[in-house]
């Protein structure tokens, strides 16, 4: 019996969904402050990991990194 794709995500279990893309991926999210519009950046797990001071740098400092920038609405 062939699965159709919906069902291999719902075979995947929950710690190892949100580990998808851990080591490749980082997420570029607004996070206003004070007046200020900051960028927290975060893992693919969620986890913020920095907030900076403009949106370019956030892209700047996930590339730097060697992973790749995404941005999050």
């Amino acid at each position: 019996m062939q699965q159709n794709q919906e069902d291999t995500w719902q075979l995947l279990p929950p710690e190892e969904f949100a580990a998808l893309g851990l080591e490749d991926l980082a997420y570029v999210k607004p996070k206003p402050a004070d007046g200020r519009k900051l960028y927290a950046i975060h893992t693919a797990d969620g986890s913020e990991v920095a907030v900076v001071e403009g949106r370019e740098l956030a892209f700047a400092t996930i590339t730097q990194n060697e992973l790749e920038p995404l941005s999050v609405h």
